[in-house]
């Protein structure tokens, strides 16, 4: 039976089983790559105040809070990964996403090009395009099909998770695609106007995927990775870090990697059903075609800005929800799905060591950008900032004036928004049920949401620390717990391993 859900048990596990599974590495002469060993040490420092924090103060009633750093990783660590969730989203919504709806285009790739991809960035940027080149090569067609649009270009932004609801890893696309395109030429900003698009349909779905296999099937020849290709140049990972090739061919096949129980599936409760053979047309706006998997039913429409937030969000989530694991009598750990599988599965089970084994396969190398633009959202995309939604701010300020600003009669107004999920990071909310066409249930079409940006604002595109709290769990982290004065930022404390080196001169 599992116990109570714990957040402290992820900690523990790291904690008590990082030394051994470095050991049992080295013991193979399997060397753990720089990379993942800081990124689980630097999880064990995330929040423990001997690593260095904040100090704020309140002037009224002079109490004062301490606020720990974190490790800002970008692997698995729930805190970190929930904050640059919150902080992603917010961004996309304020500044670059315009207000028009959004469609979600989500591409799984097969269990072997999975594998590939994790630590193939190039790889990964070129099934990228590929997905990309397909999906705007359907709207284009469906643009100048039913509205006649001859220039049209498109706009998407996508986040590339590597894990799946059972922590294995998984590299897929969650692909946010401006629902329609933007008529005319980009070298004459004035006549550019967006038109949108109906729904696609099945088959068009099923087009896509079709149009996509074939374009994966000649970018894999073309980089020698066919079944029949040399395993040397086409693995190139199992050379150079023989146990990181390992751990990930393990992970994507949901196998245990090292350890008594190597080789073997990972253990699943619930009832195992037989599995049946899937149709190209695998539910609504939903194709699959020799494990190339399309899903483009979830849609939200342009006023509905909280609800394109929240989906950002669940495309940024982190791998790892601290409340669906717990541990279990016999020291097992116990990690619930969010939703049962078709066969039945419920939950799966890991030993301490295992858990570690899976975080591992989890952690990004180095420069692997996980979230990409496209388009007209690119960053070198001509007249980029006339189409986002700063970009009447950014034609005020170039206009505006110089010289002195008068000082402003009274402060603005406050632009934050209440939660719009639950006070833990780690675990977002889900959009909300789908009508037909793919558009959110629910959704009150002449009402639209507050804008969160004043066109008097200053131009500042990255909230603060403080600002980010407030907007997504609606609490106001310099308030004075005790007054209820605003607290000011009075000193940022460092451990002296990374000050007195700097500070003192060893032959003084």
């Amino acid at each position: 039976r599992p116990r109570s859900p714990d957040k402290t048990v992820l900690y523990e596990v790291v904690r008590d089983q990082l030394e051994t599974f470095l050991a049992r590495a080295r013991e193979a002469d399997r060397v753990v790559p720089r990379f993942v060993e800081r990124e689980l040490r630097r999880y064990l420092e995330c929040g423990i105040l001997a690593h260095g924090f904040l100090r704020v103060y309140c002037d009224a009633c002079r109490h004062d809070r301490l606020v720990p750093f974190s490790c800002k990783g970008r692997g698995f660590c729930p805190s970190c990964g929930g904050r640059r969730m919150a902080e992603t989203a917010a961004f996309l919504v304020d500044h670059v996403i315009p207000r028009v709806s959004v469609r979600q285009w989500v591409l799984s790739v097969p269990i072997p090009l999975r594998y590939r991809m994790a630590y193939d960035a190039e790889l990964t940027t070129r099934v990228l395009e590929v997905f990309t080149r397909a999906v705007f090569a359907s709207y284009r067609h469906r643009a100048k099909r039913s509205r006649g649009v001859q220039a049209a270009r498109c706009g998407a932004i996508t986040f590339i998770q590597r894990f799946g609801d059972a922590l294995n890893l998984n590299v897929h696309f969650h692909m946010l695609v401006l629902d329609g395109v933007y008529e005319g030429d980009a070298a004459t900003p004035a006549t550019t106007r967006f038109v949108g698009l109906p729904p696609p349909s099945d088959e068009e779905v099923a087009r896509v995927t079709r149009r996509t296999l074939r374009a994966l099937r000649r970018l894999l020849t073309r980089r020698s990775l066919t079944p029949d290709a040399d395993p040397a140049t086409a693995d190139p990972l199992a050379e150079e870090q023989p146990l990181l090739a390992e751990i990930a061919s393990a992970s994507v096949r949901s196998r245990i990697a090292t350890g008594p129980r190597a080789g073997s599936r990972v253990l699943r409760i619930g009832a195992c059903l037989e599995q049946e053979a899937e149709p190209i047309i695998a539910g609504r706006r939903c194709a699959s075609q020799s494990g190339v998997s399309i899903h483009a039913n979830v849609a939200l429409p342009a006023h509905a800005r909280s609800k394109i937030e929240r989906l950002c969000r669940y495309a940024a989530r982190p791998p790892l929800a601290t409340e669906r694991l717990s541990r279990l009598n016999d020291g097992r750990l116990l990690y619930r799905l969010k939703r049962r599988w078709r066969d039945g599965t419920e939950a799966i089970v890991f030993e301490p060591i295992e858990l570690v084994e899976k975080l591992a396969a989890l952690v990004p190398p180095p420069r692997f950008h996980m979230v990409r633009y496209h388009g007209v959202l690119a960053p070198r995309a001509r007249n980029r900032d006339r189409i986002t939604p700063s970009a009447g701010r950014i034609s005020a300020a170039r206009n505006a004036p110089t010289g002195p600003t008068p000082p402003a009669a009274s402060p603005p107004p406050s632009t934050s928004r209440p939660p719009t999920h639950s006070p833990d990071p780690s675990q977002p909310g889900r959009p909300t049920a789908t009508r037909s066409d793919g558009a959110i249930r629910g959704a009150d079409p002449h009402q639209a949401d507050t804008p969160t940006e004043a066109a008097t604002a200053p131009i500042r595109k990255r909230l603060t620390w403080p600002e980010l709290m407030q907007r997504v769990f609606a609490v106001d982290v310099l308030r004075c717990p005790e007054c209820g004065a605003t607290m000011r930022i009075i000193a940022e404390i460092h451990p002296p391993d990374e000050v007195l080196p700097n500070a003192v001169d060893p032959s003084s």
